[in-house]
């Protein structure tokens, strides 16, 4: 969860206020309150009661973290006691309208669309500065469309290219990153099965009060309950993870191209040395790549949670839950950290030249070609 000493320089608490214990908490409420309603509209409870569990969400939304967190223990999540709680309050305010409160689902369906929720949220602010980070690389990219540079292979100068290209490279890994998280977190959906995956408890309202339930909270139909198959989970830990490393990619290239010996580009706002006052340390890029190198173990994670046995995983699937958030804060930390540095990174094409001169067997060979390549990424940007 949050590091009020680490988050910031690591960019997490870019999304942390979004992933904390508060917001958890009003997530699995706000789950709760929506189903009472779209049961009630769909006539598998009365609104009579659905009205008392209204109040009884508001009674109950200042619960004690740690206070719930500890009556979770026992159950194995924190959806049990809360709706312990919910009942309770909802048959204080009216006798009989704890009947209302949690009607048809499992612990599961409302832990699962909580995270959906919360992962939409925070997602869409890593969208946000993907786009920012893919806007800055394509404004690089067209300024320095025609600057010469050395383009390093095997780390070797090998032929000219141009930094306009190598930011066009960039752009474009950044601007597949984004509209490919951005379709998956449209596609989160909401998890509604009971028990059993079957619906049975509402039997017949089930199909009617999923998707109502969808609408509501902003989520995707489900289709058919997925409790145990878990391939979204694993899209969006790809997404996530892909995302993670299209930042790695122009924060490596920073760092390394900032190196005193080399100098092509620097950071507008550059790092101090506590013990070296000289050096001018490109910090953006470097814990964005701290950030970004987190994520691969985390997607893994995810990854090997996918086998779930039978109707309700043992295990896999609370292994889930931290696992997710943690791999949208550190995400979110390489793009937001990213952005810094490219939004004011600066370019030195003297420095360039400069090197470029120590490989002059390459200097016949024209920079038109990769101008031109310029042009094409930026042409073809997605919307």
């Amino acid at each position: 969860m949050a590091n009020t000493l680490l988050g910031p320089l690591s960019g997490t608490d870019r999304v942390d206020g979004l992933l904390d214990d508060g917001a958890w908490i009003a997530a699995l409420l706000e789950v709760e309150l929506a189903l009472s309603a779209v049961a009630a509209e769909q006539g598998a409870v009365t609104e009579h009661d659905a009205d008392a569990v209204e109040r009884a969400v508001a009674a109950v939304a200042g619960v004690d973290p740690h206070a719930l967190a500890a009556e979770s223990v026992e159950g194995g999540n924190p959806v049990i006691p809360l709706v312990k709680r919910l009942k309770a309050a909802a048959a204080r305010i009216q006798p009989g309208a704890e009947r209302a409160v949690h009607p048809g689902a499992t612990s599961q369906d409302v832990m699962d669309t909580a995270l959906m929720l919360l992962t939409r949220r925070a997602g869409h602010r890593v969208v946000a500065d993907l786009t920012a980070c893919a806007d800055a690389a394509a404004a690089l990219a067209a300024t320095h469309r025609d600057t010469p540079c050395a383009a390093r292979t095997l780390g070797q100068q090998a032929l000219p290219t141009t930094f306009g290209l190598v930011a066009a490279t960039w752009c474009t890994g950044l601007d597949r990153a984004r509209t490919g998280l951005d379709r998956v977190l449209t596609a989160l959906p909401v998890s509604y099965g009971g028990a059993a995956g079957t619906l049975a408890a509402v039997h017949p309202f089930g199909p009617a009060v999923a998707d109502a339930l969808a609408a509501r909270l902003g989520l995707a139909p489900q289709g058919v309950p997925w409790h145990t198959e878990r391939s979204r989970i694993g899209e969006l830990a790809g997404a996530l993870g892909v995302a993670a490393g299209a930042c790695a990619k122009p924060a490596g290239d920073v760092v390394l191209l900032s190196a005193t010996e080399l100098g092509e580009v620097s950071e507008s706002a550059p790092g101090d040395s506590s013990s070296m006052p000289h050096k001018r340390n490109p910090a953006a890029a470097v814990t964005a790549r701290g950030a970004a190198k987190r994520a691969p173990g985390l997607v893994a994670t995810l990854l090997a949670g996918a086998e779930q046995e039978f109707q309700r995983a043992a295990g896999a699937w609370h292994a889930e839950w931290e696992t997710l958030v943690a791999l949208l804060r550190v995400t979110a930390g390489a793009a937001a950290r990213l952005r810094v540095s490219l939004e004011g990174l600066q370019v030195h094409p003297e420095a360039m030249a400069r090197n470029l001169d120590l490989a002059a067997g390459a200097q016949g060979h024209g920079t038109g070609h990769a101008a031109d390549l310029v042009d094409t990424v930026l042409a073809g940007r997605p919307a």
